[in-house]
């Protein structure tokens, strides 16, 4: 494709790891967001040249991308990579945004005790929201979503992005 459409490649073969575009998003589909790059030429078969596949839309957990994104919202990006394939410029808008689960893991300790509502309930315990962007998991409870309970930090595992909790005092 790189030779049907030189005008392409060569401005994205310009592009620099890091480097921060800016655009408007052209499709949000389930797979990821088309961004209509402000520079740069047109994409011939997508509807931009700019790509965010799902993880680096937002460091929050979402169930659909139109949560995060929709079509025709301004958004900047840090530029991750040009993919050869599809001739696109994979971005990130989450490397712009600070990570709530960082910032959450500098000022908690173990053995805090937090509130929060119940969000997701799965066979080995509760995923309970506990700061904004970041939920934790109490092992072995039984609750419902939309419970408010009190819980305690029991570990915060920050290379896999895990927190640990225990049902709090009340």
């Amino acid at each position: 494709m790189a030779r049907e459409h030189p005008e392409l490649h060569e401005f994205l073969s310009g592009l620099r790891p890091g480097e921060v575009l800016s655009g408007t998003v052209a499709a949000v589909e389930n797979f990821g967001v088309f961004v209509r790059l402000d520079k740069g030429p047109a994409h011939p078969v997508f509807p931009g040249v700019g790509f965010v596949t799902w993880p680096e839309v937002t460091w929050r957990h979402v169930d659909d991308l139109s949560e995060a994104v929709r079509t025709g919202e301004r958004i900047t990006g840090e530029f991750l990579q040009y993919d050869t394939w599809n001739m696109e410029a994979r971005l990130s808008l989450r490397a712009l945004q600070p990570d709530p689960f960082q910032a959450f893991a500098d000022i908690t300790t173990n053995g805090q005790e937090l509130h929060g509502p119940v969000t997701k309930v799965v066979p080995f315990g509760v995923f309970v929201q506990i700061a904004d962007g970041v939920e934790g998991l109490v092992p072995d409870v039984d609750l419902a979503v939309g419970d408010e309970v009190s819980v305690v930090v029991t570990e915060i595992d920050r290379e896999r992005r895990r927190v640990v909790l225990a049902s709090g005092r009340g």
